[in-house]
């Protein structure tokens, strides 16, 4: 497989550069049978009774710090991971990089020191608690397609109402399009609702290099399923309802989770790479926004739903001018043939 074989032209007018006024204010793309322009407040419809619908609780750190070096240059830190509490994992943007045991300055009179470097990842040591300092000074990292700063809007828009472990650079944004009143609705309809963990790492912007598909790898993510979240799956499967993924990291997650044949509670480190071909063990059914062209994350849709009926539907989102990406417009999938 080439990357040239999940391309498709979006003109730039249809990259959603603000959430919808409101979180079920977006479209939804149903792709069962046919295609079926919705909206994502008729979500709860597509859904039976018995059904799990599976989020990602990860929360959206203020990831992204102004710096300044020791010289006086100015510089942008990136926080990827936060290791320990004085310790993360960032990229550092800069007319020249930092060399080890030099100091990046933040407001506030925060130090980091550059511990070293792998690849483009730095290890910063704080002189103050990290999460503790992003709070404070930190901005939301919004992904490099929306051409703006981030606003004070995109604090409470680019999380999910559900958020509750701090550690994602950026939003499970199949999430986003749920409000409070639309999760209770789905509980009162007989729809069950279960968490995963997965912190979602910059990598997640990252083109793949090669055309060859087999030669690219996948940044490395952290994740937790719990025993709570296997044991809802294994009862519903029993009850015969459906496992509904809310989102590709909650796919990834789960499937990480069931590796070696077997859903069992996991909490590690996942860079699977879900291709068409592969078996998915855990989903019956998936809620996601619209993919970037060329992306891991398109590919993974398409090994669920088909490539063929995925560029379908894609192609068919661009006529009917649906909003794409982060803040954009949402698609339920059923599966299809990976051809």
């Amino acid at each position: 497989m080439l990357i040239s074989d999940f391309d498709y032209a979006l003109p730039e007018e249809l990259i959603a550069q603000y959430p919808a006024t409101e979180r079920r204010a977006s479209r939804l793309l149903s792709v069962q049978d046919s295609l079926c322009d919705q909206d994502f407040s008729d979500l709860p419809g597509l859904l039976r009774k018995g059904d799990l619908l599976v989020f990602n609780d990860t929360r959206v750190i203020r990831a992204r710090l102004q710096a300044r070096k020791e010289t006086g240059g100015r510089s942008e830190v990136l926080i990827e991971r936060v290791q320990t509490a004085t310790e993360a994992l960032a990229h550092v943007r800069a007319s020249k990089s930092p060399k080890p045991a030099s100091r990046l300055i933040f407001e506030g009179g925060v130090v980091a020191t550059v511990n070293g470097r792998d690849g483009e990842i730095f290890s910063l040591t704080f002189s103050e608690p990290v999460l503790s300092v992003l709070e404070r000074y930190g901005e939301v990292p919004l992904p490099p397609y929306l051409n703006r700063d981030s606003e004070s809007a995109d604090d409470e828009r680019y999380q999910t109402v559900y958020a509750r472990d701090p550690g994602a650079v950026a939003a499970p944004t199949a999430g986003l399009h749920f409000d409070d009143a639309m999760l209770q609705e789905t509980l009162a309809n007989g729809v069950n609702h279960t968490f995963v963990t997965l912190h979602v790492g910059a990598g997640t912007f990252q083109s793949l290099r090669h055309e060859d598909i087999a030669a690219n790898r996948l940044h490395s993510e952290r994740l937790q399923v719990d025993a709570a979240c296997c044991d809802a799956i294994r009862q519903t499967r029993a009850n015969g309802g459906r496992i509904v993924a809310v989102g590709t990291t909650s796919v990834r997650a789960l499937e990480s989770a069931a590796s070696d044949g077997e859903l069992k509670p996991y909490s590690g480190e996942t860079d699977l790479f879900i291709l068409p071909g592969f078996k998915f063990r855990t989903i019956d059914a998936m809620i996601t926004n619209f993919h970037l062209p060329q992306s891991s994350l398109l590919m993974l849709v398409a090994a669920f739903a088909g490539t063929e009926r995925v560029l379908e539907a894609y192609a068919h989102a661009v006529r009917e001018q649906y909003r794409f990406f982060s803040y954009g417009d949402a698609m339920f999938l059923t599966p299809g043939s990976a051809a």
